[in-house]
């Protein structure tokens, strides 16, 4: 009888722990929300779209506002589905954090205000203008002998990933220690100072291009910034030092896009 007894009040406790599982099962399935943004499926959950009182996505999960469905019984919204992954990661993290290389501000900055997201809108319009002031400011490199600072040439320009690629260039050549190319520098931020700098006699050579081929002489290498900043789209605005009567005899170049 004993035995029937406890039977039974395991039989029941199994039940009941299952009766409690499968609420828990339900309420967390429940709390998923599948999105179908511009034709990409997003699923994720529920406090994370209501995280924003009074945000359109907000609106829609609570009822306040009407979103049409699409085949499969998801919500649809005909907005830019890849663009929608910044929304979401947003509300995720609380934070703005886009790739390296993220040039589509201005269509973020519009998603952000349809999804009635006031601080994101605000978060992406401050990257943008400060993107905007760092691309008016000019950098420059210069490359310079460290005993006679008249040998060597000065590159400005308003775009820092160009004097970069440039600088970048140059210390990979010449740390390569190829044939003419002096072996002692030092780099800082914006110089690039040689112990002694090839001087334009011929039989020196400086190595730029990205085959490897040579380019000899300091005017050569004026030669091929200018070329390599023309293939980039940007212009030569003017010679900061015209009074040579020559580009590539010039102290000094200016770029702009």
């Amino acid at each position: 009888m004993e035995r029937k007894i406890n039977t039974r009040e395991k039989e029941c406790e199994e039940k009941h722990s299952n009766s409690e599982g499968s609420e828990q099962d339900k309420e967390y399935k429940t709390s998923l929300i599948t999105l179908n943004v511009g034709g990409y499926l997003y699923i994720t959950q529920k406090q994370t779209l209501t995280k924003y009182p009074d945000s359109f996505l907000e609106g829609i999960i609570n009822g306040k506002i009407m979103c049409p469905f699409d085949a499969d019984g998801h919500y649809f919204i005909d907005r830019d589905g890849l663009l929608f992954r910044h929304i979401l990661n947003f509300l995720r993290n609380g934070e703005l954090l886009l790739p390296e290389g993220f040039r589509e501000n201005q269509l973020l900055a519009q998603e952000a205000d349809f999804f009635q997201l006031k601080v994101l809108s605000d978060a992406v319009k401050s990257r943008w203008e400060k993107e905007q002031l760092a691309s008016r400011e000019t950098t420059f490199l210069e490359i310079t002998d460290s005993h006679d600072r008249s040998q060597g040439l000065r590159i400005f320009c308003n775009a820092p990933d160009f004097i970069a690629k440039i600088k970048s260039r140059i210390v990979l050549v010449s740390k390569s220690r190829l044939d003419g190319f002096p072996e002692e520098f030092s780099v800082s931020s914006n110089i690039i100072q040689f112990k002694y700098f090839i001087k334009s006699e011929n039989g020196t050579r400086l190595v730029l291009k990205e085959d490897n081929t040579f380019v000899c002489t300091l005017e050569t290498l004026k030669f091929e910034a200018i070329m390599t900043a023309l293939k980039c789209g940007f212009r030569l605005l003017t010679s900061l030092d015209c009074s040579k009567g020559s580009i590539v005899h010039s102290d000094a170049l200016h770029f702009i896009k």
